[in-house]
């Protein structure tokens, strides 16, 4: 043990005149628990939700989608260059096109997009998300099938059984000039992903059916891709884009979300900052308490300067002392972190309206990236809090302090 530490905690246990110290210092650790607690807690909760979020959006898409297929050449083209990455796992193509969808008197703009089953299912997760009706019901037939979100089939009235009309933005040609292309559609089933976006918006048909109402010559308008890495993603991304060339469009997952996984990241780092406040109240505080402190015991920094310690050896000796402090408010608020996400994930202490969204309970998912950002944060700003009463102490000239200490 170095001098320092040694004389460190020995000031520490001591008993003092008075009790202001001994609150102050209890204060300052109390802060830094309530302030790292309340970090560790609330950035767990928001990664909970963004895994959440994320999970479900992976479950209704590719991890990687490639737009301009046109033809079947082109399309051929497209699966033969994802075919030849290694961390591709599955493709399958689709047709994706906007509609009008009308129901009971009740029209809404929906986006139809047209698959595969055989192929579209080692994509994505869709074929557990049916929730009513059967996926057998979108094979071609006299009057094609369709999937309905629960969402959208509950604005529109629309039932599994039932019937549903669509209309093409593209007109048809006529005796009477150019019509709005319209075909019935019996609804197959409701799927229900869990993010409202497809879940309100989407319908779902197969790609013979789609290509048809659409008028997609090719067959199709892009692939899907599913890798066996999701971390991989951009760099496949990155790939795939030079060897395809600018005709076509590649984006992953997350771009096509780029919006929400953008405001999701920047609430979590708003909230880091925010909270740190509490840290740095807790620092500020500490830093009282060891000025206080130097003043205390300026008898004593005397005599140590007289019997040879060096000013940075004082400074050190304080800088142990706001360290020690500090650190054992950042285990206690680190242990206090912990046992609240445990809490709050086993325990029903926060309840969810299930039909909003889609969970009933808080998700929690601790990061240890986090944790240590966190333990970095708490322990810099001890750090600094504790400098000036540091130098001020180291500063005491030794005749002075022995004489009037």
């Amino acid at each position: 043990m170095s001098l320092e530490l040694f004389i460190a905690l020995r000031y520490l246990k001591a008993k003092r005149k008075g009790l202001f110290a001994v609150v102050t210092t209890s204060i300052g650790v109390a802060g830094v628990t309530v302030g790292v607690a309340a970090l560790i807690t609330t950035l767990s909760v928001m990664n909970g939700f963004q895994a959440d979020i994320q999970r479900k959006i992976i479950g209704a898409q590719a991890h990687i989608t490639v737009y301009g297929a046109g033809s079947k050449t082109e399309l051929a083209r497209i699966e033969d260059a994802a075919r030849a990455e290694a961390a591709v796992a599955a493709t399958a193509p689709f047709v994706l096109g906007q509609a009008i969808l009308t129901s009971r008197d009740r029209s809404l703009g929906v986006l139809l997009k047209g698959l595969d089953p055989a192929r579209e299912f080692a994509v994505n997760d869709l074929a557990q998300k049916l929730v009513e009706g059967s996926w057998d019901g979108i094979k071609a037939g006299k009057t094609p099938g369709i999937i309905l979100g629960v969402e959208l089939a509950d604005r529109m009235g629309a039932e599994v059984g039932g019937e549903v009309v669509l209309v093409s933005p593209k007109s048809v040609a006529t005796p009477l000039g150019p019509l709005p292309k319209m075909q019935r559609f019996k609804v197959a089933g409701l799927l229900k992903t869990g993010y409202y976006e497809y879940d309100s918006g989407t319908a779902w048909t197969e790609i013979g059916a789609a290509g048809r109402f659409l008028g997609v010559e090719g067959g199709a308008t892009g692939v899907g891709l599913r890798l066996k890495d999701l971390g991989r993603a951009d760099a496949v991304a990155k790939r795939l884009r030079g060897a395809l060339g600018f005709s076509k469009t590649v984006r992953t997952y997350a771009q096509m979300n780029q919006t929400l996984f953008a405001a999701l990241k920047l609430e979590k780092t708003v909230m880091f900052i925010i909270l740190t406040l509490i840290t740095l109240v807790a620092s500020l505080n500490i830093a009282s308490t060891q000025i206080l402190r130097s003043v205390e015991k300026t008898r004593d920094i005397g005599l140590l300067k007289a019997m040879g310690a060096t000013a940075r050896m004082i400074q050190r000796i304080f800088l142990v002392e706001g360290l020690l402090i500090g650190g054992a408010g950042m285990t206690a608020g680190m242990a206090l972190g912990f046992l609240l996400c445990w809490a709050i994930a086993t325990f029903p202490i926060v309840e969810l309206p299930a039909d909003i969204y889609y969970l009933s309970r808080v998700p929690v998912d601790v990061r240890a990236w986090d944790v240590a950002a966190v333990t970095v944060m708490g322990l810099v700003l001890t750090l600094l809090a504790t400098v000036f009463p540091a130098v001020r102490a180291s500063k005491a000239d030794p005749v002075e302090a022995i004489h009037y200490g």
